[in-house]
């Protein structure tokens, strides 16, 4: 089915078809070229990316569209608020940018991030929400202030082709970084994961760094790495700062991903979104071991983002 909007697992009627769809896209990239023959793509990014701007623009560029990407976050500043008296420094009303934008393309992908100060605004998802009640074309969630989509498909699509037994044990656990992240990557994964619901999820993290509940009814929360990855068949890492003393950071290295750790696993595949910070997230030992999937779950980017743009429901 055509889909209106992808900002979330509950725009998707079925994660498995989607799955399927991606990778039949991967057996053959092009063979739904004519597909975007004569539409356009716009990619607007309020932050900047590697892996989600190029597998967008090559998914995009597979199914024949033609695909402009706009870094948004380079001073042209957009104004959010209703009622707002605009004589600061925002140029133009996301009114006006989102009526503008869809008069020049089919699809409308849009990456933002969060403020990590002010949760309530954050949670309301403001520039994503924005975009979607004014623009006139579906929109594509890149990432948001609150969740990673695209990036969950990818994980999905990944732990499917690498799964051996029914209902695997996935944990997703938190891992230390020198700054502060977003929850973004961790609630959607565990937003996926529970929707898909062909893996018992854990989510691991230190006392604190619970994620919002919203995102993780149905999943086992613990706080211990040992008892979380005993049995495990995936190991997810991810730093993502405090839910409830909003954007906070700890310093815990003894969360690191080890070898000794990922022995306590029923040899366990590691996963990453990437970035990743060597030797503070995770050793080389692991990263660099046949059983890391980090280098997948990226080439996975293309296919997911493939899947989505070829459902999305256009002119």
């Amino acid at each position: 089915m055509p889909m209106k909007q992808f900002l979330s697992a509950h725009d998707v009627d079925s994660i498995d078809d989607l799955i399927d769809l991606a990778r039949r896209h991967k057996r053959k990239p092009r063979n739904l070229e004519d597909l975007g023959y004569g539409k356009t793509i716009i990619n607007l990014f309020f932050n900047p990316s590697l892996r989600t701007r190029i597998s967008t623009e090559k998914a995009g560029l597979n199914l024949g569209f033609d695909v402009i990407t706009y870094d948004a976050s380079g001073g042209w500043n957009i104004e959010f608020e209703t009622g707002a008296v605009m004589n600061l420094d925002t140029a133009e009303h996301v009114r006006e940018a989102a009526g503008v934008l869809s008069q020049y393309c089919d699809i409308l992908c849009v990456r933002s991030f969060p403020s990590l100060t002010d949760k309530e605004a954050d949670y309301a998802d403001r520039v994503m929400k924005s975009f979607v009640q004014y623009a006139t074309v579906p929109v594509v969630s890149l990432e948001s202030a609150t969740r990673h989509p695209l990036q969950s498909l990818a994980d999905c699509l990944t732990i499917s082709e690498h799964s051996h037994r029914p209902r695997p044990k996935v944990v997703l656990t938190w891992a230390p970084h020198p700054r502060r992240l977003p929850q973004a990557v961790a609630n959607s994964f565990a937003e996926w994961m529970v929707e898909w619901d062909k893996v018992d999820l854990t989510i691991c993290n230190p006392e604190g760094f619970d994620l919002a509940p919203e995102f993780t009814a149905g999943a086992q929360v613990v706080h211990h790495q040992a008892e979380a990855f005993r049995g495990a068949d995936f190991i997810y890492a991810k730093n993502w700062s405090s839910y409830d003393d909003y954007g906070a950071t700890a310093s815990l290295p003894d969360w690191i991903i080890d070898e000794s750790k990922m022995a306590l696993t029923n040899n366990a595949y590691f996963m990453h979104c990437l970035p990743v910070r060597r030797n503070v997230v995770v050793t080389d030992g692991v990263i660099e071991s046949p059983r890391s999937l980090v280098l997948q779950q990226a080439n996975n980017r293309t296919w997911a983002a493939q899947a989505v743009l070829g459902r999305m429901q256009t002119k």
